[in-house]
């Protein structure tokens, strides 16, 4: 299963956020596994949405299969 997290940047930029803003409460393993698209835990995705105040769907993208 591939993720997409293009929608996580794009709502960080538009909040005038940084990626350092999140780094508060999420490891440099995590940030790293997001930078690269790679899948991370659902607690971690409920963590960013209680953060952002928005819903998953507004953070990540399930890819289709290729």
């Amino acid at each position: 299963m591939e993720v997409s997290y293009k929608k996580l940047w794009k709502l960080l930029i538009d909040r005038d956020l940084k990626k350092n803003d999140i780094r508060k409460f999420l490891s440099s393993s995590t940030i790293s596994k997001l930078n690269r698209g790679e899948l991370v835990s659902l607690e971690i995705l409920v963590k960013l949405c209680r953060y952002l105040k928005c819903d998953i769907g507004d953070i990540v993208e399930v890819l289709p299969a290729t």
